[in-house]
């Protein structure tokens, strides 16, 4: 039975961590401490992002703007008339990243994606082959053309099934299907 010193048991009962306890939460707290952190994303504030199906993200693509860029901002206040097209398109680029037409662009990943299936198909066609080299046993005798011939002929011989079966279709007088 386990016995119990009346300080330790007094100290249980107060409520009061003991020494052993105090060390080991400091020691298990203290290698917490040792290893870093992962920086989380914070998704309650407004992100950038570029989809086809939500045409305006929550804030421009471009925060900080440079000194020709806010000029180019103090001049979009004005009538746009007086925007050339380059003028239209710096500031497209401004709030967006990717047009329309750029974010439906074809990509060359259906080449990544075929290519990684073949190789799997490959791959898989390869264990198939090793798996019946080396680890299935050989055939039975049971499904060789000889055997299979002879199995027929004694069903036949046995007139099994005469009415609407496999002896139904024989002709015994010629000796051939009918």
């Amino acid at each position: 039975m386990l016995r119990l010193t009346s300080s330790r048991l007094g100290s249980l009962l107060a409520g009061r961590p003991t020494a052993a306890l105090t060390f080991s939460i400091k020691g298990r707290a203290a290698s917490q401490q040792s290893h870093e952190v992962s920086e989380a994303l914070d998704m309650s504030r407004p992100m950038y992002y570029d989809r086809v199906d939500m045409p305006l993200p929550d804030k421009p693509y471009k925060d900080v703007l440079s000194e020709a860029e806010q000029k180019l901002k103090q001049k979009e206040k004005g009538p746009w008339s007086q925007l050339t097209n380059e003028e239209k398109v710096a500031l497209y680029r401004l709030k967006f990243c990717q047009s329309y037409s750029e974010m439906r662009a074809p990509s060359a990943e259906w080449k990544t994606v075929l290519g990684g299936v073949l190789f799997f198909l490959g791959f898989t066609g390869l264990v198939v082959w090793w798996q019946r080299i080396y680890v299935y046993p050989p055939r039975p005798r049971t499904l060789e053309d000889d055997w299979k011939a002879m199995q027929l002929q004694r069903m036949l011989d046995m007139r099994i099934n005469p009415v609407e079966g496999l002896s139904a279709k024989w002709d015994y007088d010629k000796g051939q299907w009918k």
